[in-house]
């Protein structure tokens, strides 16, 4: 419960920071142009709201509603997803949003997108001159790696160490390793000590490279015993620190991963039974240890979470840390902060499958990537990258978003023609339900992952 409250609070944070600057920005441009802003929310607020003041001698409300989907900006002659026609119906005033330039009016409306990406890549600059940037090499991960079948397929060896693609060497072990893997038609290596390269057909399927179970390849962890937690399956088995389990339920093991890959499969099989006897069956495993060449077999119950109870022997791989003054900080964030856009512009591809589509996320799988741990680093990260995600999806061309603005304005700015109201009020109308369909699949499928349907 402590490990939920942390992670929604760090994602209640971050999302009321993103929301209060991005509505900041359509703020600061309205107001910079001479446009009424009529009311300024943290959240919506439909049918009541949890407080609100408006300041003497301002036009504007300040307020907070109480559904954290986001937040607005009513900015006066404009419509937007408050839908208020009445207005629209009124005489053009010359503090209006609609009686201002095209040219203004775009600025307005790219206001909010700017300012999250302007943000991002502020943060990212400061996460570099604060801490640095720490990672491992995968060349430097020298126990090698764990290869799927996939894998050994296109002609890797569990032990080979992977160095780079014919892009360039691979910084660290991570998203942008597997995204470079799956565009590329050669893989460097080192297979026992020796340099070697694979021939990759160049358009393997990232999304199933990191879905599949096993990974397309993992870090090799031994299955060598650091620790028992007490109480746990293994505690009850004599099984000590330094030992190292060679079978679980029949099936040789020969590293930690193969132990995590034989519970993932249990765990699938527990995700059908319905009854507790038909759990503690399921439960119960049969496990090999090896201590200076003697074994010793013991049967064990896991816990409900399918839980061992026993830590990894980690190994301890060489890191580097290039630290940044405050000055070439800035250059380094911003492009951080490109290669992470540039990134996730990529992925989106995968979108438009039927594994993609569930891939979706919604406010459950956002929450969960905050750590369980307050932790400043990771959470202004996090809030970095929430706020690229901001901005792209903010600027793409869909009605009641800030992109489906964007285009109407482009649209008049070339042909010189502003659509009529009732267009723009129907496209509004329709982005809004595109929008809340969105949100509707993204957070069925966080309730459908919980359920384990998929």
């Amino acid at each position: 419960m402590e490990i939920f409250l942390i992670k929604t609070l760090q994602f209640m944070l971050a999302i009321s920071i993103l929301v209060l600057l991005h509505e900041g920005g359509h703020f600061l441009f309205a107001r910079l142009f001479g446009i009424r802003v009529e009311k300024f929310y943290l959240f919506f607020d439909p049918w009541f709201h949890l407080f609100e003041f408006k300041p003497k001698k301002s036009d504007t409300t300040y307020g907070m509603g109480w559904l954290p989907l986001g937040g607005y900006c009513k900015i006066a002659g404009m419509i937007d997803e408050s839908f208020d026609t009445d207005q629209m119906k009124q005489p053009v005033q010359p503090w209006e949003f609609r009686a201002k330039p095209a040219w203004q009016r775009l600025l307005v409306m790219i206001g909010g997108v700017l300012v999250n990406f302007l943000l991002a890549l502020f943060i990212y600059s400061m996460l570099l001159f604060t801490w640095g940037d720490t990672y491992v090499p995968t060349k430097n991960m020298t126990g090698g790696m764990k290869f799927n079948s996939e894998a050994k397929a296109l002609g890797f060896r569990d032990g080979d160490i992977l160095v780079g693609t014919e892009k360039g060497e691979f910084k660290e072990f991570g998203v942008d390793m597997f995204r470079d893997l799956s565009k590329a038609t050669r893989a460097d290596i080192i297979r026992d000590g020796k340099a070697m390269t694979i021939t990759l057909p160049g358009e393997l399927n990232m999304l199933d490279m990191l879905r599949s179970k096993p990974m397309f390849v993992e870090g090799f962890i031994s299955s060598e015993i650091d620790s028992i937690i007490p109480g746990g399956a293994l505690d009850v088995t004599g099984a000590m620190k330094g030992d190292r389990i060679v079978a679980f339920n029949g099936k040789p093991i020969d590293s930690y991963n193969d132990v995590k890959n034989e519970i993932g499969c249990l765990s699938d099989v527990l995700a059908t039974v319905t009854t507790p006897a038909d759990s503690l069956r399921v439960r119960t495993s049969v496990v090999i240890t090896e201590r200076a060449g003697v074994r010793d077999t013991a049967t064990v119950v896991l816990s409900p979470e399918l839980k061992l109870g026993f830590f990894p022997k980690f190994p301890n791989y060489t890191s580097v840390t290039r630290e940044y003054g405050f000055f070439e900080s800035f250059p380094a964030g911003v492009s951080y902060g490109l290669g992470v856009l540039g990134g996730y512009v990529d992925d989106m591809k995968y979108v438009f499958t039927s594994d993609g589509a569930k891939s979706i996320g919604g406010f459950g799988t956002i929450g969960s990537l905050f750590p369980g741990t307050w932790d400043w680093y990771q959470f202004w990260k996090m809030t970095a990258f929430l706020s690229i995600i901001l901005a792209f999806m903010n600027i793409l061309p869909i009605p009641a978003l800030d992109g489906g603005h964007v285009l109407f304005l482009l649209y008049e700015v070339i042909t010189r023609r502003k659509p009529s109201e009732n267009f723009m009020l129907r496209a509004e109308y329709v982005g809004f339900a595109i929008l809340i369909l969105l949100m509707v699949v993204a957070n069925l499928n966080d309730i459908l992952r919980w359920l384990k349907v998929f």
